[in-house]
């Protein structure tokens, strides 16, 4: 009697370890599809970085563009002003 006791024990001991595996693998699976979904966003990321020092960049090229014109209309202003006085 305490051998068929212990094989069912071990049979409950497999069930469970089977189980639990299935468990883990599931597990093992959503987080994998969790890095591709991280990965996936870091890649989004830093695409939208590099398109926002792009535009930082072409603003900055604008604003030096613009400031050189109010610097230069500044000193043309200055000149008349000087010549009218």
């Amino acid at each position: 009697m305490e051998q068929h006791e212990l094989q069912e024990i071990l049979n409950a001991l497999k069930l469970y370890s089977t189980e639990m595996n299935t468990r883990f693998d599931s597990l093992e699976n959503r987080m994998d599809g969790l890095e591709n979904q991280i990965s996936q966003l870091e890649t989004r990321v830093e695409s939208l970085e590099n398109k926002m020092d792009e535009r930082f960049e072409r603003l900055e090229r604008k604003f030096d563009g613009l400031r050189v014109e109010l610097t230069e209309t500044q000193e043309t202003v200055d000149y008349l002003s000087s010549k009218n006085l």
